[in-house]
């Protein structure tokens, strides 16, 4: 800026002006870049999609809770796009939604986002672009990678630390039947089973995955078969009672810190215990030290999911205040209603700065549905018919024709967006935006 410019702003723009140039002067810490990349799933098996650096999934992104955090996204696309830091809770304006006043990145520009991670766990960015029924978009494009947020207390009582994406491609529109997506090639990590380095391990080691659902629509559920899984923290946050399971069931927009004790020495596949998927590509092979051969799967036992064992007792902590959200499709099966009002029509939930809100999410449809509120983390304190106390998310599943209940802390002033984090049931109407009266 010219010195005859700066004269004329007042202190405060003043004040403001000096301390964006001041930002814009030093690097970041972070460069997203946006464009077409043609990408190898597999051997003679090429796509072409959106990435962020080109390569799938996006950067590893490790930042330290409390410390600023500059990201420049120059956006090589034909097309505005944002970045959403899903899980962080940080200013509407960087959070990564227009909905919340996000500016988004013109096509062939750039913008610097600055904000202060923080909680700390495992974090994930992503496109948060309506698509639609462009399959091009959002998060059925390769634009997603995994943060995380490191507060400096970590124990490390494992050996090991293995990210796990999981993630589909190659979607298309079902016209037979309701209109739905399909994909299909399925990937762990970017690449087709057999594709990728197989994750090498050694006996007796303590191994942590830190494993993302990056799926722009379906559920998964993962296994490593002679193995369980002890769930430590669920959407970054430490769980009140690590448990160990056999199969993780983790949906569009969740994640899961296990860790597992390597004492089962041999080669495996890690992956779908869906044999369509697994077959599609869903899976990469963990080899132990020494051990050869070609990856074996061996079905899991019988096991149903179920959020409560993660959990405390309930605590039965009052609420200041309560709302209902029920959920329904429209008559044409895929468009959706909050309160029987579609996105931008449906009514914000209005929460009191200071209190703790109680969302009671009714869900009236033959759909499980992956509730997310951005910029929050909120307390799940029943699902169906079970009470519990100390699970802290920022997504949740509502079971089909079931009820759940989640506690909100209203401490982030500012329009936080909820929405399905199933991005055809996102697009067509299922969002809805949480104010501070």
């Amino acid at each position: 800026m010219l010195r005859r410019h700066f004269l004329a702003l007042p202190v405060g723009a003043l004040a403001s002006a000096m301390h964006r140039a001041r930002a814009q002067e030093r690097p970041a810490d972070l460069t997203l870049r946006i464009a077409d990349t043609s990408w190898e799933l597999a051997p003679k098996h090429t796509i072409k999609t959106l990435t962020y650096n080109g390569q799938i999934p996006g950067p590893l992104v490790r930042v330290r809770a409390g410390q600023p955090f500059a990201v420049d996204v120059i956006n090589d696309s034909t097309e505005e796009d944002l970045v959403h830091w899903h899980g962080l809770h940080i200013p509407s304006e960087v959070d990564g939604a227009v909905e919340q006043g996000t500016p988004p990145v013109a096509a062939h520009s750039r913008r610097r986002y600055e904000f202060v991670p923080q909680p700390s766990g495992t974090r994930w960015y992503h496109s948060h672009r309506m698509a639609h029924t462009d399959l091009r978009k959002g998060t059925y494009s390769g634009q997603a990678g995994l943060m995380i947020v490191d507060d400096g207390q970590d124990p490390g009582r494992y050996d090991r630390e293995v990210p796990i994406f999981l993630k589909e491609f190659e979607p298309y529109l079902r016209r037979n039947g309701p209109l739905d997506v399909e994909f299909r090639a399925f990937t762990i990590n970017g690449r087709m089973a057999g594709a990728a380095e197989p994750i090498r391990v050694k006996p007796s080691e303590r191994v942590l995955f830190r494993i993302v659902n990056a799926s722009a629509t379906l559920m998964h559920h993962i296994a490593l078969p002679g193995h369980r899984f002890r769930v430590v923290a669920l959407d970054g946050n430490p769980v009140p009672t690590p448990t160990a399971v056999p199969v993780l069931d983790i949906a569009p927009g969740e994640r899961v810190d296990a860790m597992v004790e390597m004492n089962t020495p041999g080669v495996w596949w890690l992956g779908e215990t869906r044999t369509a998927q697994r077959d599609a590509g869903m899976a990469i092979a963990v080899e132990y030290a020494g051990a050869i051969g070609a990856p074996r799967w061996l079905p899991p036992p019988p096991f149903t999911w179920d959020y409560g064992v993660f959990a405390g007792a309930d605590a039965g902590t009052p609420a200041d205040a309560t709302s209902t959200l029920v959920f329904r499709a429209e008559p044409d099966g895929h468009h959706w209603l909050i309160n029987g009002k579609g996105y931008p029509k449906a009514d914000p939930i209005v929460v009191r700065e200071g209190t703790r809100h109680r969302l009671i999410l009714d869900n009236q449809s033959a759909d499980d549905h992956p509730v997310h509120l951005h910029r929050h983390t909120f307390e799940v304190v029943r699902v169906a018919d079970r009470r519990m106390g100390g699970l802290m998310k920022d997504v949740l599943v509502v079971p089909a024709w079931k009820q759940a209940e989640i506690d909100i802390p209203a401490v982030h002033p500012g329009l936080s967006l909820f929405h399905c984090h199933q991005q055809f049931h996102m697009d067509m109407g299922f969002m809805t935006m949480l104010r501070y009266a």
